[in-house]
């Protein structure tokens, strides 16, 4: 059977939950490269993340399926200056911080750090904090 790229990932997590809910759909699809990203973080870029490989008749429902989810997630979170749907979290690479943080790992370092991640309204500009959406601990 053949099977094609529909979707890439940064980290294990995202692809694994993209390939259960194709799963239990009865979607054949499979993880490309999650080993080398899993383990050594920083070829995420140069190999081009997890790919999310699923089967070629299989593809137009897959794509129908991962968009429908990307809808319901983006209508979760509206922008708080404009009120816009048009959100997606991204990393963020304007904070000092970051590219101090870099430098240091490439020199003394091995190990990837995480990166800050933070809504941005593509409509506004306006880039806000990820909502906590798990309760307080008490």
């Amino acid at each position: 059977m053949e099977y094609v790229l529909i979707n890439t990932y940064e980290n294990y997590i995202e692809a694994h939950i993209a390939r259960g809910n194709l799963e239990e759909q009865g979607i054949n699809c499979w993880l490309k490269d999650e080993n080398t990203v899993t383990i050594d973080p920083i070829l995420t870029n140069a190999i081009g993340g997890i790919k999310l490989m699923v089967a070629k008749p299989h593809f137009e429902r897959a794509a129908d399926i991962l968009n429908r989810i990307r809808r319901e997630q983006q209508a979760s979170v509206a922008c708080p200056k404009c009120g816009s749907h048009n959100v997606e979290l991204v990393s963020t690479p304007r904070k000092a911080m970051n590219w101090l943080m870099a430098l240091s790992t490439f020199f003394l370092s091995d190990r990837a750090l995480a990166v800050d991640k933070v809504n941005h309204c593509f409509d506004c500009g306006t880039e806000f904090p990820q909502e906590n959406k798990e309760p307080p601990v008490q």
